[in-house]
């Protein structure tokens, strides 16, 4: 019984230290595709157009999406930002989900 006891919390340190390292850096990339009349979309050929790492330790990096406007001046892609901050912030609030999660269920088995 107790060596099933141990293999069993063997397993779930093993399963936790995983997601954790998975974990250790969240990147949320937004992609785009041309559509046209008439021919089908090929999701393969997507193309990123914004890009934010985050990791564990509240580090973070972003790559905006910028055009050149009517003067020539780069701007950022205000529309494109804002869906991929929307997308970030999906991602961050799925994280902190799974996290709690996986927390109150060590913590119910202590």
């Amino acid at each position: 019984m107790a060596n099933e006891l141990d293999t069993a919390l063997k397993n779930i340190a093993t399963t936790l230290a995983q997601y954790v390292k998975d974990a250790s850096i969240m990147q949320v990339e937004t992609r785009y595709v041309e559509i046209g009349e008439g021919s089908p979309v090929d999701f393969e050929k997507a193309r990123p157009v914004a890009r934010t790492l985050i990791k564990l330790d509240g580090d973070s990096e972003t790559v905006l999406p910028m055009r050149k406007n009517e003067t020539g001046a780069t701007v950022v892609d205000t529309e494109l930002f804002d869906l991929h901050q929307q997308n970030v912030t999906t991602a961050i609030e799925y994280r902190a989900r799974i996290l709690n999660a996986l927390l109150s269920s060590l913590s119910s088995r202590g």
